[in-house]
């Protein structure tokens, strides 16, 4: 028998996807992308030339689910306190004293617009922040609201003046959300809407939302799945026992475990969009280029081949061997 969530949850996670891409015309993988980073309680990084409305889909997503927005503006001259808030000399009836003044990260939907333009300092604290859910200032801890998301983005095309994230810090992002130019239909739709862009009604809230990734959570990744999961993330280590022949010929540095979290967590949300209560083998197949694509680092021979990104993930995991017949066997025994 077919185990399966309460009909209301994948209905509400498809109204919040709805909602936006009624305003975000043409984009339906970018939306679900974006939406899947904020069900599974991670962040996610949006890359794509700019005009092509990644502002656009911040703001109505934090619309779409009631959540309060903030947004920074990522410049060199950005200083870590212009992120986090800073401590400040107040007077008040009782006489002079310290107050915390929240800066723009103090919300449940945070755009870093351009999160590649700022100093290593204060990308830094940025992601300080998504990996504690919280930030220190002055020695105090001040707990970020929940739910908490940060969306950053990146123009992939004007890279003078910037300051690339190092590897490490990619890794803290669940997804690479890439967002192409739309097509000639999207594209007529946009022009046709020069005033104002409609803002979307609020399908949901932060319960709404904490509730959504509750569900997520509580999807079953079967055992042999977790396993595949594994022999992934190990199939891109080049300079391990389990490395596929593409890893160690085009990889400096391959996933990390954190990497495989990325894809039970991503996976999770695809199984609760189809009203699943366990993950199957295509939900894992759905993710692996959003999880991947920006943590597997090219050699410089792979790099000046142009073999980064989808192409490169395809490449290493090519050479994998699919699931064992007995393992499908147990898996299609679990969707009867």
């Amino acid at each position: 028998m077919t185990a399966a969530v309460p009909p209301e949850v994948p209905q509400a996670l498809r109204a919040v996807e709805a909602a936006v891409g009624a305003v975000v015309v043409g984009q339906d993988e970018v939306v679900r992308r974006t939406v899947a980073c904020l069900v599974a309680g991670g962040h996610g990084l949006l890359e794509g030339a700019p005009g092509l409305g990644k502002t656009l889909l911040v703001r109505t997503l934090a619309a779409a689910t009631g959540l309060t927005f903030g947004r920074v503006q990522f410049t060199p001259d950005l200083m870590p306190a212009d992120v986090t808030g800073t401590t400040v000399l107040a007077e008040g009836p009782e006489g002079r004293r310290f107050e915390f003044r929240p800066g723009p990260l103090f919300a449940h939907l945070v755009l870093a617009d351009e999160v590649n333009r700022a100093t290593p300092r204060t990308q830094s604290s940025l992601l300080e922040a998504m990996q504690e859910g919280a930030v220190t200032v002055g020695g105090t801890r001040h707990p970020l609201p929940t739910p908490f998301c940060v969306l950053a983005t990146q123009n992939p095309v004007e890279m003078e003046g910037t300051f690339p994230l190092p590897e490490a810090q990619l890794d803290r992002f669940l997804a690479k959300v890439l967002v192409p130019p739309p097509d000639e239909a999207a594209l007529v739709e946009v022009f046709r809407r020069t005033a104002a862009p409609p803002s979307p009604a609020p399908v949901t809230d932060a319960a709404g939302v904490e509730a959504l990734r509750a569900h997520a959570r509580a999807v079953a990744v079967p055992e042999p799945l977790l396993r595949h999961v594994a022999r992934i993330v190990r199939a891109t280590d080049p300079r391990g026992p389990a490395a596929t022949p593409s890893a160690r010929k085009n990889l400096r540095l391959g996933a990390s475990p954190r990497a495989g979290e990325a894809i039970c967590r991503l996976a999770q949300v695809e199984a609760l969009r189809d009203g699943r209560a366990f993950v199957v083998p295509a939900d894992v197949a759905a993710v692996l280029r959003p999880a991947l694509r920006h943590r597997l680092l090219p050699s410089f021979e792979a790099e000046a081949r142009g073999l980064v990104g989808d192409a490169l993930v395809a490449d290493v995991l090519h050479d994998l061997p699919d699931l064992p017949p007995e393992v499908e066997a147990v898996l299609a025994a679990l969707q009867r």
